[in-house]
């Protein structure tokens, strides 16, 4: 092995490579556990090994999976999201999608496989070095097999929040991803998220603002903060009329957080003005308290849609 055929290959796929792709390097399985039971390299599964000793980085353990499946795996859901870019939504397991029929023999530790029917190449991200999905994809089929609503609009609009995507490419893919679970409550989400809303608890207030016969507020309107010159982004907000606005602030559970929550008080100061009333809420109230936040809202000049219908 001295002119080590398999370095390049090992070192574009942090340190691992599978038998298969050693075999056709010209090494066969007796020189392999030579090295093996020299301890230069490391047995991870049935099909893959590490040049490198330790134990697996997050990067390692994730071309284990999408080695050890073989060259029609790839990352998928909250893992491709991860390597998209999405932050918040970290599960410590990596998910690799396989073909329907693929047989493993084992599963390494750390790693699920998800079985799709899908043809898997045509959504792969040219951009990664891991054989990763595209981030509409992989959130897209995440949420589609959520127990929870919720969940599954949170990590669509955290996609587009955190700019990894848009609107648009999202409403293409939920087309070309026919048949998907829910399509038609992810179309309504997603044309919501075009309209302005940036989160779920945003989509939650449109929604509590139907049940509750309320004008549906600005969203993400962008205002100065007057001692920084900072552009800051309002939640909702209401045209109370006579140069009045009502703002509204939705306190995820990130806010509890001393951080964010100094953070938030601090910000809170920055747009309130003699003509700007700031008042702040949970999301938790607004899933789950409507008819008592829709109350406070319209007893601090909320007009009901009806007045929206007169304009």
């Amino acid at each position: 092995m001295r002119d080590r055929p398999w370095q390049a290959l090992a070192d574009a796929q942090a340190g691992l490579v599978s038998r298969r792709q050693l075999n056709d390097l010209g090494i066969d399985r007796h020189r392999l556990r030579n090295q093996v039971s020299a301890e230069r390299w490391v047995e991870r599964s049935s099909m893959v090994v590490s040049t490198t000793t330790g134990p697996l980085s997050r990067e390692q353990l994730m071309w284990l999976g999408v080695l050890h499946a073989g060259p029609r795996s790839v990352l998928g859901d909250l893992t491709a999201a991860e390597v998209c870019g999405l932050r918040n939504w970290h599960r410590e397991v990596v998910t690799v999608l396989v073909p329907q029929k693929l047989i493993l023999d084992d599963e390494p530790d750390g790693v699920r496989f998800v079985r799709t029917r899908r043809a898997i190449p045509p959504m792969v991200d040219p951009a990664q070095r891991l054989p990763t999905w595209r981030i509409e994809p992989a959130v897209l089929h995440f949420a589609a097999y959520q127990r929870s609503r919720r969940t599954a609009q949170g990590v669509v609009a955290a996609a587009v929040q955190q700019r990894l995507t848009t609107p648009g490419r999202l409403l293409l893919t939920v087309e070309q991803m026919r048949p998907l679970r829910w399509a038609k409550m992810f179309r309504q989400t997603v044309g919501e998220i075009a309209g302005g809303s940036q989160s779920v608890a945003e989509l939650d207030v449109l929604r509590m603002c139907r049940t509750q016969a309320l004008r549906p507020p600005d969203r993400q309107t962008r205002r100065a903060d007057p001692a920084t010159g900072r552009l800051r982004y309002t939640d909702c907000e209401w045209d109370l009329g006579g140069g009045l606005v009502l703002v509204l602030e939705v306190d995820g559970a990130f806010h509890m957080d001393v951080e964010h929550w100094e953070s938030d008080i601090a910000r809170q100061r920055g747009i309130t003005d003699p003509k700007r009333i700031v008042v702040r809420c949970t999301a938790r109230e607004v899933r789950d308290e409507q008819d008592r936040l829709g109350s406070d809202l319209r007893r601090l000049g909320v007009p009901g849609r009806e007045s929206e219908r007169a304009s």
